[in-house]
């Protein structure tokens, strides 16, 4: 709870998984996957009540036995490749009623802290917005970036005019798909996490890992260990 504020976090993950299969089971350190994700939502002072969303019955037994509540089992056909990510959330909220705000958690985004968490929910509440969503400062500018033509020609993505130092380009930013935090009342007339008046949460870059395929995972692993080491 934040200024009055009830807030349910929800860690999605689900069973089938193209890029890396099983992933939100893999182990990392001995862990699997979700439970860093589990991890971080138990220590946020802000999220009221934590659930997990799922239709697979290996992960809604790993995520009890890390101590995440699972209050519901999450449909078939929310968890098939071409469902949209926020069905998920909206069933959650519509299962749930009560709360003001939902916190979307993906188990893909392990290195999130519990402090993102709650810094990414302060700055939605107390701006009075309806949404926030953590990004990150990508490696490569899209203003670097280039489209093949029909002719087989390239050409910018984005018209650079006479911008030609790294310095010079404007401030851009990537969604990292770590935490999404949007009122219920907007979502659900909405319809999805982004409204037109949301604002940004600024992860670095370290923090912002998102696992969608092996390479991704070998980061992860990379980074873990190193502050395992620590």
């Amino acid at each position: 709870m934040y200024q009055g504020k009830k807030i349910l976090g929800v860690i999605i993950a689900r069973g089938g998984s193209k890029g890396v299969p099983g992933k939100n089971l893999r182990e990392v350190l001995g862990r699997p996957l979700i439970s860093w994700t589990i991890e971080v939502a138990r220590n946020s002072k802000l999220l009221t009540r934590t659930i997990l969303s799922s239709e697979n019955s290996d992960i809604i037994f790993t995520a009890k036995r890390f101590g995440c509540e699972v209050p519901f089992v999450r449909p078939a056909e929310l968890s098939e490749d071409h469902v949209s990510g926020v069905e998920p959330v909206i069933h959650a909220v519509e299962s749930l009623p009560g709360y003001d705000y939902v916190v979307l958690l993906q188990a893909t985004s392990p290195l999130r802290s519990a402090d993102d968490i709650d810094c990414a929910i302060r700055l939605c509440v107390d701006r009075g917005v309806r949404s926030c969503i953590s990004v990150n400062q990508p490696s490569k500018s899209p203003y670097w970036m280039y489209q093949v033509s029909s002719e087989g020609y390239l050409r910018p993505l984005i018209e650079r005019n006479d911008i030609h130092r790294r310095q010079d380009l404007p401030e851009v930013f990537a969604l990292n798909g770590a935490v999404y935090v949007v009122s219920c009342s907007a979502l659900l007339a909405e319809r999805r996490l982004m409204t037109s008046d949301c604002i940004p949460y600024v992860m670095p870059f370290e923090r912002s890992v998102d696992i969608d395929s092996e390479f991704d995972f070998m980061v992860f692993e990379t980074l873990a260990k190193g502050r395992a080491s620590d």
